[in-house]
C-alpha cells in the first residue's frame, strides 16, 4: 500500500525518538477521491489509533492509515531526499484524487478515473473541472465543464487540443471523440 524508503524510515525513526514512547506516524488523505485531495503525514500517539486503522510495520515504527484513506494510498511512496537545496520529505500518492480501478473496469469508470486523476488536477489550477456525462452509442464522450471553465472563451481549445487528445490516446479504439455537453445538447448554453 504505502512504501517508505530507507532514508525516510531513518528520518521518521529520528523524529519519533524525540516523541512519547509508542508514537508512530499517520499517513492520511484529506478530501480523498476529489480534485482537492491532499496527502499528509503526522505523529500518531498510541491513544489516537482507531480499531479500524491499518498498521504497516516499518523499521522501528508503524505507519497508521485510516480506513477511508487506505484505498487512495495504493501505490503511495514516501521518500526523504537530500540535494544541494537541503533535505525534504516527499509523498507521492497517484491515487489520492481517485481510487485506483482495475484495467478491465467498464469504460465509463476508467474514463472517470482518468479525468479525476489526470485532467481535473490540470484544470484546477485555473479553478475549473470537468465531468463525464455519458458515452454516446456512436462512441463520443460527452463532458460537462464546471467551475472556472464554465463560460470560458478557451473551453473549445481546452477540449479539443487538451482533453480530447489525452482521452483519445488513453482510450484508443474505445471512444471516437469528445464533445462538450453544451455542444451535444442543441439549444443549451453553459451560461445565461
Amino acid at each position: 500500500m504505502v512504501s517508505i524508503s530507507e532514508p525516510a524510515q531513518e528520518h521518521f525513526s529520528k523524529l519519533l525518538s524525540q516523541q512519547t514512547e509508542g508514537t508512530n506516524i499517520r499517513v492520511f488523505v484529506v478530501s480523498p477521491g476529489t480534485s482537492k485531495a491532499e496527502c499528509g503525514v503526522s505523529y500518531c500517539p498510541p491513544e489516537a489509533v482507531e480499531t479500524t486503522d491499518i498498521r504497516l510495520n516499518f523499521n522501528g515504527f508503524d505507519a497508521v492509515i485510516d480506513a477511508e484513506s487506505a484505498p487512495y494510498l495504493e501505490e503511495a511512496e514516501i521518500d526523504f531526499v537530500t540535494d544541494q537545496m537541503g533535505s525534504q520529505l516527499t509523498l507521492k500518492a497517484p491515487n489520492a484524487k481517485a481510487k485506483k480501478i482495475a484495467d478491465d473496469a467498464p469504460i465509463i469508470d476508467r474514463i472517470n478515473y482518468f479525468i479525476e486523476s489526470e485532467i481535473n488536477p490540470q484544470l484546477a489550477s485555473h479553478g475549473g473541472n470537468v465531468m463525464l456525462v455519458e458515452i454516446t452509442e456512436d462512441g463520443n464522450a460527452i463532458l460537462q465543464f464546471g467551475g472556472g471553465c464554465n463560460g470560458c472563451s478557451m473551453v473549445d481549445v481546452t477540449l479539443k487540443d487538451g482533453i480530447e487528445k489525452q482521452l483519445l490516446e488513453q482510450f484508443a479504439g474505445e471512444i471516437k471523440g469528445v464533445k462538450d455537453a453544451t455542444e451535444h445538447e442543441a439549444g443549451e448554453h453553459s451560461y445565461y
